[in-house]
């Protein structure tokens, strides 16, 4: 199957543009994803404490009205509050759904947990989401690791983070024939992340002496009567976007079979300690088969997880000087 799928760019699909803005100081940041044209979309949320906004235009119950962006930051609940500085940019731009008396943008958001590192006083805002969708209103930015949504990002923190590692926003993109599918992604989960290609583990829980790895495992089962307090520091967003042309129905089911990537790479995962979230986007006119797209999607988004903590990789010192 490989010898089918070639490896592209995100910058090759048409209509789909990212941004990024962070504050390197406080780690943490915002990515947004533009569609020139609009978007449908589905949602699949797996993880227990979600932030998010604007879900319910993923429904298939809801209006059928193209979205212009979906969200991706950190700052837990806070960091909603820069999808306001997207919408003032769309609507500066002209975009946006038009009701009559003006156009209103159409926005969804998901945001991980990152307070606990760098700094918890500052939050993605809206100067921040405006700043990251001039960025991408201006040109498609296909940087990886610690930037935009991933600048906090850690994983492995069933410990605390000074036993975690330091996880960031990964991107991976594909072309079978004339369908392109790509996944953008920021890794913040409780659980241990794996190598899905060989079932090695490449980040997560370390012993305290951050030689060796530990597996999370089996620490929640050794606590199993006295858990740690994990219901904050956690939650992987991601978002596929594919040049199919699907309804929300049929992308809702994408993004739920979307989710077998984070079943493949992370341990545990969706927990009541995470708010793991997964948009579907299509921006086209190809015709595919859900089950075709459903099944690369999450292996695109395999990809796009590994990328996610390869390009994040920082020195120990450095990373533990940002663990509060």
């Amino acid at each position: 199957m490989e010898s089918l799928i070639k490896e592209i760019s995100i910058k090759e699909i048409d209509d789909v543009s990212i941004g990024h803005a962070q504050n390197d100081e406080a780690k943490t940041g915002v990515s947004v994803i533009y569609f020139k044209n609009g978007a449908q979309a589905g949602c699949d949320i797996s993880g227990g404490g979600p932030a998010s906004r604007e879900t319910p235009l993923t429904s298939s119950m809801t209006a059928d009205n193209p979205l212009n962006a979906v969200v991706l930051s950190g700052g837990s609940a806070f960091g909603l509050a820069a999808s306001d500085g997207v919408m003032r940019c769309l609507e500066e731009h002209g975009i946006g759904y038009e009701t009559g008396f003006a156009k209103v943008p159409l926005v969804c958001q998901s945001c991980i947990y990152d307070l606990a590192y760098g700094r918890a006083d500052i939050r993605p805002d809206s100067a921040m989401g405006y700043e990251a969708c001039m960025k991408a209103l201006e040109e498609c930015d296909d940087s990886m690791g610690n930037i935009g949504a991933g600048t906090g990002a850690t994983v492995g923190k069933v410990l605390g983070l000074k036993q975690a590692t330091k996880a960031g926003l990964g991107i991976h993109a594909i072309q079978v024939g004339e369908l392109k599918i790509a996944a953008i992604v920021a890794v913040n989960a409780v659980g241990d992340i794996f190598d899905s290609s060989n079932a090695q583990k490449i980040a997560g829980l370390m012993d305290p002496e951050r030689k060796v790895f530990l597996d999370s495992e089996e620490v929640l089962v050794r606590m199993v009567t006295t858990p740690p307090n994990l219901d904050k520091t956690n939650t992987t967003i991601g978002c596929v976007v594919c040049n199919a042309k699907f309804d929300k129905a049929k992308l809702n089911k994408i993004a739920s079979m979307t989710r077998n990537a984070y079943a493949r790479c992370i341990n545990p995962v969706g927990t009541m300690a995470d708010g793991d979230s997964i948009y579907a986007c299509s921006i086209g006119e190809v015709v595919s088969d859900v089950n075709v797209v459903g099944s690369l999607a999450a292996k695109v988004m395999e990809k796009a997880i590994k990328k996610a903590i390869e390009s994040a990789k920082i020195d120990d010192e450095e990373y533990l000087k940002n663990c509060l």
